[in-house]
């Protein structure tokens, strides 16, 4: 499937790329803080925020819990490469509903799909990857890398334009010096 969000329609103003910016950060602030760090009062902020909901910028708000402190030590990256492709349909299904699966990326190259899984122990990514994927849903072969450390991992996006920083660096004038 191509994205075919409209791109102008989808710009963010700089009022609202600031409010997504602090409530990436902290989801439960609140609209009086959030309204006095965009200089709009607290109505006008939460307008901003439902309105953002309304065009899907905001998709929703959520507690982000640590995978490890939760119980689920393991992560592996799994590429999938179905046998055959009028199997998708009920593969799909399947990791929909799967609660160790937490994202399915459909791939370009050699595979079909990737997926992130975190599980309690390797007997849980295991039994996913021999009794559920392989054993029934049209999957043709995987391919496990299992994560040993992370260095990076965040959903927060660059609302800047790329390169901004820099360019707004690059065309400071130097300051003067008194003489």
């Amino acid at each position: 499937m191509v994205n075919t969000i409209d791109y102008n329609v989808s710009m963010l103003d700089s009022v609202d790329s600031k409010a997504v910016e602090r409530l990436a950060r902290d989801g439960r602030e609140s609209w009086a803080d959030l309204g006095a760090a965009l200089g709009l009062s607290a109505p006008a902020a939460a307008e901003r925020v439902r309105r953002l909901q309304e065009r899907g910028v905001i998709r929703g708000f959520t507690a982000v819990m640590d995978p490890e402190a939760a119980g689920f030590p393991v992560l592996a990256f799994v590429a999938v490469t179905l046998d055959r492709q009028d199997a998708r349909a009920a593969f799909l299904d399947a990791v929909r509903r799967h609660e160790l699966i937490q994202e399915c990326h459909h791939v370009a190259g050699d595979d079909d799909f990737l997926l992130k899984v975190r599980a309690r122990g390797m007997r849980d990514l295991e039994q996913l990857l021999s009794d559920e994927l392989k054993g029934r849903l049209g999957v043709a072969r995987t391919r496990t890398t299992i994560v040993l450390g992370t260095a990076k991992e965040t959903a927060s996006l660059p609302l800047t334009a790329p390169g901004a920083a820099t360019a707004k660096a690059a065309t400071r004038r130097p300051a003067r010096r008194a003489r």
